[in-house]
């Protein structure tokens, strides 16, 4: 890829010393007289180089540009693209597969792709650089650092080879201009790199105890957990079972993390997401924050992590998809405004039982909660109903509740939770553990109480469990397409009526569209062509 050129040469200005990572572990002071020459010499070196590959992950998300969670919602039957009446309608090539809706959106992931080849390439050199760093007798150190990395590579190519599919495989810095490859090969190395962080990064490196200080770290339990969700979308969506590891092997994995007791099921599923859990305290302008859990919770298995102190001048570290989510120009605590994005499908309103406390946690009734000051004029494709989980808080004045700059659009630090214990339990469920019908239901009764009524646990009843637990966290999308293309489809596709600009409107999701592309994204035109025609644009887009 002819960008790696102008992404990739200051690697050591822009990866490992940036200041954008400022809370916890990614402290990092800026340092000018760092020159690749003099570096790579310490553990202290791959400390911070391994600091670097984290923000290389976290900017994916914070450099703001099209989120691949934002994206897998979209592309999902949780929700609809959404955003302000005249805005471009970018989102809606998304939502409907369909690059008619806006013809000139053909670099809609261009700044996705560039961000996640930039992480790798962190990655790729601190792990070439490996045999030059000094470990001396340390190699428990040297182990856990290329674990880490590893996982970090791992899962930013677990993305890119779900969007896209055939994508450039790098496995080294370089500036080659180099051509995509077969998805099974992409897969193999992401395998091969999340066996080696659970085989090799330390049970005790960063245990739950300490999450105070490593929250965010990758430990060998998250790379148990993104090998089995791994393993359960390569051979859903791709139908075989060819990979380096076996079903047995998966299953193992997480009935480790299981029998670890570092992880949980929260009492209170409202517990896990700040705007579900605050409670607005007018005469003091201010938010009760007690019922929220906080980061890096007993339920968190991996996180990416976000600080509010992103700014305009470079540090680049908040949560810069979260705005997209918000209620559309509007403020109504504990609620903070974004651009209206990601409608949410009244059709999974419905799916909720009333006695699921997830439904209010999840999701948030704009009408029903009385909320106030909501202007539908400017709502593309409304529906009455918004997300709760991912959104921004505000106080009860309506002021922002972000700190940092307080800058609604960058200065959010609300994490993702890419994993959470509830997802090892359905995976264990899923793949076929001994304990299935009882992790199935440790899910079911929290989110049913005194109302809970067993059900078999079954791939039909695991699949709509794993809908309603996990609606707004970027996972829908991905259940669906490895049932099949066409059985996905089928499922997404439908006719909905909304309002756009307080005006009737109408959602029409064509399943033949979603068949054509295979369910991928389009690789943006901008990559085809710095490429020179050595990348090639996936079916369905041209």
């Amino acid at each position: 890829m002819k960008t790696s050129k102008i992404l990739y040469t200051s690697i050591l200005a822009t990866s490992l010393f940036l200041s954008g990572c400022s809370a916890s572990f990614l402290d990092v002071e800026p340092m000018t007289d760092v020159l690749e020459n003099n570096f790579y010499k310490t553990i202290d070196d791959a400390e911070m180089a391994l600091i670097g590959c984290y923000d290389g992950y976290q900017r994916t998300s914070s450099n703001g540009n099209l989120s691949f969670t934002v994206a897998s919602e979209i592309l999902s039957d949780n929700c609809f693209g959404g955003t302000g009446h005249t805005d471009g309608r970018g989102y809606q090539v998304l939502d409907r597969f369909d690059k008619a809706q806006s013809p000139s959106d053909n670099n809609l992931f261009d700044g996705t792709w560039t961000d996640y080849y930039a992480g790798i390439f962190r990655c790729n050199t601190l792990l070439t650089k490996m045999e030059e760093t000094d470990f001396g007798d340390q190699q428990s150190i040297q182990l856990r650092i290329e674990g880490e990395t590893r996982f970090l590579r791992a899962i930013m190519y677990f993305d890119l080879v779900r969007l896209f599919g055939r994508v450039p495989l790098l496995t080294s810095p370089t500036s080659d201009n180099v051509p995509q490859v077969e998805p099974k090969e992409t897969y193999q190395l992401i395998v091969e790199d999340l066996k080696f962080a659970a085989d090799n990064i330390p049970a005790d490196a960063y245990p739950k105890s300490n999450a105070a200080n490593i929250d965010g770290r990758v430990t060998p339990h998250a790379a148990k957990a993104l090998l089995a969700r791994v393993y359960l979308f390569y051979t859903g969506y791709y139908g075989v079972d060819d990979l380096s590891v076996s079903k047995a092997e998966v299953v193992a994995g997480l009935e480790e993390i299981v029998a670890s007791n570092e992880f949980a099921l929260l009492a209170d599923f409202k517990s896990l997401w700040p705007a579900a859990s605050y409670v607005p305290v007018p005469g003091d302008n201010t938010l009760d924050r007690s019922a929220y859990a906080g980061k890096g919770n007993v339920e968190v298995v991996f996180a990416k992590k976000f600080n509010n102190t992103q700014n305009y001048n470079g540090n680049i570290d908040g949560n810069r998809w979260l705005v997209m989510l918000g209620l559309r120009n509007t403020n109504f605590s504990p609620y903070g405004q974004g651009w209206g994005a990601c409608t949410v499908n009244p059709r999974l309103v419905n799916a909720f039982s009333d006695n699921d406390v997830r439904k209010v946690a999840s999701i948030i009734d704009i009408e029903g909660e009385g909320i106030a000051g909501f202007d539908v004029n400017d709502q593309r494709e409304y529906t009455g109903y918004a997300n709760k989980k991912y959104t921004p808080t505000s106080l009860p004045d309506g002021s922002s509740n972000t700190g940092g700059d307080n800058d609604f659009q960058i200065s959010q630090d609300q994490d993702y939770l890419v994993i959470r214990y509830a997802d090892v339990l359905l995976m264990a469920a899923e793949l076929g553990s001994s304990q299935a019908q009882n992790y199935f239901n440790l899910v079911r009764q929290r989110a049913y109480g005194n109302s809970f009524v067993a059900l078999p646990v079954n791939q039909t009843n695991i699949l709509e469990e794993r809908r309603l637990e996990f609606a707004f966290e970027g996972i829908r999308y991905w259940d669906l397409l490895r049932q099949g293309v066409e059985s996905a489809a089928a499922t997404i596709a439908q006719t909905q009526n909304v309002s756009s600009g307080s005006a009737p409107d109408q959602v029409v999701i064509n399943a033949q569209q979603i068949i054509s592309t295979k369910g991928l994204m389009q690789i943006p035109n901008n990559q085809i062509t710095l490429s020179n025609g050595v990348l090639t644009q996936n079916d369905g887009w041209n």
